[in-house]
């Protein structure tokens, strides 16, 4: 998920409750280099190879992270939970065996934490299945299946559910989050969608669509999607406060969407950089954060101006973006840290 943070009461409650780490099936990680602060004040941690996306837990404080390495059999993977202020790693998750001969791993990609459970969702997209894992004790919970290509996950605490996004099926894919199981399944012949939001107040999900330039949104009540124009190949989406404006990063275009949800069509379009491959959007100012893969930074947009207020260097192939209480946090994959470890880059969204 890539938005920023938008918890119900009873989890801002939550928020302060100390959690303990287990021992046993999880293992701290040593021998992380510390974190530094550079000239654009910008704190930067190397963590492992392979970085793919973050979560962030306001009932924990922590970040959670994904990482995978390779292609099938894919042996090295991990879930790392992340202290948000020292950026230090305080447990390391391996994902389940899944191929004894080969020692293949459930390698997990995508991220989205559920603090009303206190579990954490990820995709397993070479296993076409996501997985539930619970922030206490780190514990693999559950492994659900038939989602083809999972790539992005997303959790609506209110109405206790998790929207998952099977690309190679043009399919969302919900599941309750107490039980577990698969509750809706919602296909768009053609389409692949990638990035999700979703509006907490209405219970609607939005994805980002890249192969048909558009928005895939899903209400509680519809009987079929609505499909929005977006930009030119989207792949991350996020959402305002209120709930009324999408905002897409569109890796073709290298810009970023500003879309009224009700008018249904595209009112701005900000250039953000090459490759730009993730957008959260930050509930204190409205503004956004825009990661570019190919140009290798991170780009702060007004949208409401349709201007860039600020551009922040990152590591070679920044990957993903989330931001929380106003601190933006980039994964990359730029190889460039202690032993090859790709690095998490937190930063102001305003200064």
């Amino acid at each position: 998920m890539t938005t920023s943070i938008r918890r119900s009461p009873r989890t801002a409650t939550r928020a302060a409750v100390a959690v303990a780490i287990a021992v046993g099936s999880t293992t701290a990680l040593t021998g992380t280099a510390a974190a530094h602060t550079n000239g654009d004040a910008v704190t930067v941690a190397p963590l492992v190879k392979g970085l793919y996306q973050s979560s962030y837990s306001e009932r924990n404080n922590v970040l959670w992270t994904t990482s995978a390495v390779g292609r099938p059999p894919v042996v090295s993977s991990s879930l790392l939970k992340v202290d948000a202020k020292t950026l230090k790693v305080k447990q390391t998750i391996t994902p389940p065996v899944t191929d004894a001969a080969t020692g293949a791993l459930e390698a997990v990609y995508g991220v989205a934490v559920d603090d009303e459970h206190n579990t954490v969702w990820t995709t397993n997209t070479r296993n076409n299945t996501v997985a539930v894992y619970s922030q206490r004790t780190g514990k693999h919970l559950a492994t659900l299946p038939n989602v083809n290509h999972a790539r992005e996950i997303v959790v609506d605490e209110r109405h206790d559910t998790v929207w998952a996004s099977a690309f190679t099926d043009g399919t969302l894919v919900a599941f309750d989050s107490r039980t577990l199981k698969e509750k809706k399944r919602v296909t768009v012949a053609g389409s692949g969608p990638t990035g999700l939001t979703v509006n907490e107040k209405t219970g609607t999900a939005y994805a980002a669509d890249l192969n048909g330039d558009q928005v895939i949104e899903v209400t509680a009540r519809s009987a079929a999607p609505r499909l929005i124009p977006a930009g030119d190949g989207p792949i991350s989406i996020a959402l305002s406060r209120n709930g009324r404006t999408a905002y897409t990063a569109n890796q073709t275009g290298g810009d970023v969407s500003v879309i009224d949800l009700r008018k249904g069509r595209v009112t701005k379009s900000v250039p953000t950089g090459a490759g730009a491959l993730s957008v959260a959007a930050d509930d204190r100012t409205g503004n956004l954060v825009v990661v570019n893969r190919t140009a290798a930074d991170a780009t702060v947009v007004d949208p409401r101006r349709g201007t860039v207020v600020r551009t922040v260097a990152t590591g070679a192939n920044p990957n993903h973006v989330t931001i929380a209480d106003g601190t933006a946090y980039v994964v990359d994959k730029s190889g460039t840290g202690l032993d090859g470890a790709d690095q998490l880059h937190r930063f102001r969204v305003t200064r």
